[in-house]
């Protein structure tokens, strides 16, 4: 019977070389701005009486941004364009993230769907998605007898 050495990690003699390609892939995103994913950050909050999302979209234009309610589901989307045409110094570091977005959301079956309001104030979008006078909570009084 012949002794076969084990040797686990002879597999990573060959990894630095995929690190460093992993690294410059890394780098390379970082790099380019317009390559780096973007998405907004969003709050949803629930009152009795409607829904409210603000998503934070920050240097993006009303025109270039799209709401829309369809099938039950609320998108958002839009795009914030990276300025680079700009002829005067030049840029020491760009950490903001530029490009195109896209957000979906399932609503509930309570919300009215026809009266769906959007406001773009301060760089925060502002969504308002009323609820259906049947989804509202009502109060009922509770008669006791006397028996």
């Amino acid at each position: 019977m012949s002794v076969i050495k084990y040797t686990p990690f002879t597999d990573f003699e060959t990894f630095p070389a995929g690190l460093r390609v992993f690294q410059d892939t890394v780098n390379r995103m970082f790099a380019e701005p317009n390559s780096r994913p973007w998405v907004p950050a969003v709050d949803i909050q629930e009152t009795e009486n409607e829904l409210i999302l603000k998503a934070d979209v920050p240097d993006v234009e009303m025109k270039d941004i799209d709401v829309r309610v369809e099938n039950g589901t609320l998108t958002l989307r839009g795009e914030r364009k990276f300025e680079s045409d700009k002829k005067e110094g030049s840029w020491h570091r760009v950490e903001r993230s530029y490009g195109t977005f896209e957000r979906a959301f399932t609503l509930p079956e309570t919300v009215n769907f026809d009266a769906v309001k959007a406001d773009y104030k301060n760089g925060v979008l502002t969504i308002t998605l009323p609820k259906k006078e049947v989804a509202k909570p009502r109060q009922i009084k509770i008669q006791v007898s006397n028996n």
